[in-house]
C-alpha cells in the first residue's frame, strides 16, 4: 500500500480530485444522452418508421472507436475535457433510445386511451404517465449507460491526460509503479458500483406503485451488451 495514494505531481490532482474528475465526466455524458433520448425515442414512438434507421445511426456511431472521435474533434475542441464527453455521449444514445422506446411502448393502451378520455395532451400524457410507467426500463438502461462511461473515460488519457483515474495508468507505465494501476482499476471499480448501487434505490423510489415480486423480476431481465471499446 506504500505510495498507493500518493499522485504523481503532473497530474495536478489528488487522488479525491482524480475521482471528482473522473465522476463528472462519466456523469455529465449520461446526463446529456438521457436529455437527448427522451425527446428522440418519443418520436420513435410517434413515428415508428423512425425507429429502425435512428437505431442504425446510433449504432454505427457506437462502433466509431473514440481515438477516431477524439481525432476529428481536438481540432475544435483542443485537448480538453469536452473532447472525451462528446463520443460517451454519443456512445450513450444506442442503450438509452432503444431502452426508452421500450419502456414507453409497454405502457398498456388501456392506460393510455384513459389518460387521452381525460384530456391529456400527447406531451402531458407523455410525461406524466408513459415516463413514470417505463422508469424500470429507463433506470435499466442508464445503469448500463453509466457503468459503460465511468469505464470509458479513462480512455482520455490519450488527450493531455484527460482520462481522471485512466490518467493513474498512464503514469504507472511512465514511472514504473503498478500501484497507480490498481489504484486505478479498483476506484473504478468502487465508483461503479456505487453508481450502479444509487440507481437502483432511485429505481425504487421512483417506483413505489410496484410490488416488490414485479421489481425483482423486472431487475432480472437480461440487459444489453456493452462491449469495451
Amino acid at each position: 500500500m506504500d505510495g498507493f495514494f500518493d499522485i504523481p505531481s503532473d497530474l495536478q490532482h489528488s487522488w479525491l480530485g482524480l475521482v471528482g474528475l473522473h465522476v463528472r465526466e462519466a456523469g455529465l455524458p449520461v446526463l446529456a444522452g438521457l436529455l437527448i433520448s427522451l425527446p428522440l425515442a418519443q418520436l420513435c414512438v410517434r413515428l415508428r418508421w423512425l425507429y429502425p434507421p435512428v437505431l442504425w445511426v446510433t449504432t454505427v456511431l457506437y462502433a466509431i472507436p473514440s481515438l477516431a472521435f477524439f481525432v476529428v474533434l481536438i481540432d475544435y475542441t483542443g485537448q480538453t475535457e469536452l473532447t472525451v464527453m462528446i463520443p460517451l455521449t454519443v456512445y450513450t444514445l444506442v442503450i438509452l433510445v432503444p431502452a426508452i422506446v421500450d419502456g414507453v411502448r409497454s405502457v398498456p393502451q388501456e392506460t393510455i386511451a384513459a389518460a387521452t378520455a381525460m384530456g391529456f395532451g400527447p406531451v402531458r400524457r407523455y410525461v406524466q404517465v408513459q415516463l413514470p410507467i417505463a422508469v424500470p426500463a429507463i433506470i435499466a438502461g442508464l445503469r448500463v449507460a453509466t457503468v459503460s462511461s465511468i469505464s470509458l473515460v479513462s480512455v482520455g488519457a490519450l488527450i493531455g491526460n484527460q482520462g481522471a483515474l485512466g490518467n493513474l495508468i498512464n503514469d504507472a507505465n511512465i514511472y514504473n509503479r503498478p500501484e497507480l494501476a490498481v489504484n486505478a482499476v479498483l476506484t473504478m471499480a468502487v465508483l461503479a458500483i456505487l453508481a450502479d448501487g444509487l440507481l437502483v434505490v432511485v429505481r425504487l423510489l421512483l417506483t413505489p406503485w410496484m410490488p416488490s415480486g414485479a421489481r425483482a423480476r423486472r431487475a432480472e431481465r437480461p440487459e444489453p451488451e456493452v462491449a469495451a471499446r
